[in-house]
């Protein structure tokens, strides 16, 4: 007798109109069992999907392409779990809404990445509103963090540029081959990183043919970066970051549409810190995680965009260790890390509908 087949999960994304929202629906209209079903927008009028994006044409039903008000109750009627692309205030208010009534959760924001409140409003100028939220949430880095994401309601999908700072720096830290002060993340990424909102500086005029740096000291992922020490080594202090010693991140904004390299500089823990040794603790860390690539070779952004998988390279030249990853920001590092949170958090195959 033929098996039924498994029935479907069905999924909202609540702000479908950005780019994270765009790599969703398309992630998941060709994942084996999660369906997008409910897209809820925040605008007074909200648009067909179909519409805002042409290239998701005949994508989805018709019904489901029309984007809907932003309806907690009408949410957890028809979905099991929510995606949230929207800005992080908005996220506070929402999430407590949908876990009351039992939907489980991925926020895309920043809302509740960093685990101390403080350096949040420091950094993000404006109150967190949900402390509960903040106290249950799980920060999703699967390869990090993956027993923690199968039994979490409240899933904080991880910055970008954090996720392929700490996929570069974890094994290093946790093997002692390099010092945990004294880092350095060299990183750039393409304009989609800073969303789909009309900004004067990411027009063709200023971002074409140019190359600039941003946010010296004082970019938000800056924070979340000192965090993912803290998992990799317990003397990197506590949580809040108090006692975490300091990474320089310097982002830069490069003239392409989408992908980050990170090159990291850091100092050998010792002189047998090579190059070999390097090597071979990310290739035993990895070596049975899907979407990690260590690679002989630095990569470029070209392996990586519109992929899922992080490339990484680490080499000893000159006594300083110098780690190369490369990760598609829309993808590793949003919305497919999302799914593969969710699909954690589902009990389904980790990487559905991702490779």
């Amino acid at each position: 007798m033929t098996p039924m087949p498994e029935p479907n999960i069905h999924a909202a994304i609540l702000g479908p109109t950005g780019y994270t929202g765009l790599e969703l629906i398309e992630i998941l209209s060709r994942h084996p069992r999660i369906r997008p079903a409910y897209l809820a927008s925040a605008r007074e009028n909200p648009p067909r999907i179909d519409a805002e994006f042409p290239r998701l044409h005949g994508v989805l039903p018709g019904e489901t392409a029309q984007c809907q008000p932003i309806e907690h109750d009408a949410i957890a009627r028809s979905c099991q779990i929510a995606f949230l692309c929207l800005p992080h205030e908005a996220a506070m208010e929402h999430v407590p809404q949908l876990l009351a009534r039992g939907v489980k959760v991925v926020d895309l924001s920043a809302a509740y990445r960093l685990r101390d409140a403080k350096t949040y409003e420091r950094f993000y100028g404006h109150p967190h509103t949900d402390a509960p939220g903040l106290a249950t949430a799980v920060y999703g880095l699967p390869e990090l963090n993956r027993a923690h994401i199968r039994t979490a309601r409240l899933v904080a999908n991880p910055g970008c540029y954090p996720t392929a700072a700490a996929l570069a720096l974890h094994p290093l830290l946790r093997a002692g081959l390099i010092e945990p002060r004294g880092i350095i993340v060299n990183a750039a990424s393409g304009a989609s990183g800073a969303g789909r909102e009309a900004k004067p500086h990411l027009t063709i005029v200023e971002a074409g043919d140019n190359f600039s740096a941003y946010g010296i000291g004082a970019h938000r992922h800056q924070p979340e970066i000192i965090q993912t020490l803290h998992l990799s080594t317990s003397a990197v202090g506590s949580p809040g970051g108090s006692r975490v010693p300091p990474v320089l991140f310097v982002p830069h904004l490069l003239p392409v549409e989408r992908g980050i390299l990170e090159t990291i500089y850091a100092v050998p823990a010792s002189p047998h810190a090579d190059t070999a040794r390097l090597t071979e603790a990310l290739t035993t860390a990895y070596a049975h995680e899907r979407l990690v690539v260590v690679r002989k070779d630095a990569p470029s952004l070209r392996d990586v965009q519109r992929t899922n998988f992080v490339h990484i390279n680490a080499r000893v030249v000159g006594g300083h260790a110098v780690i190369v990853a490369a990760i598609d920001n829309l993808l590793k590092g949003a919305s497919g890390q999302a799914v593969q949170n969710a699909n954690l958090m589902l009990g389904l195959d980790e990487y559905a509908g991702l490779c």
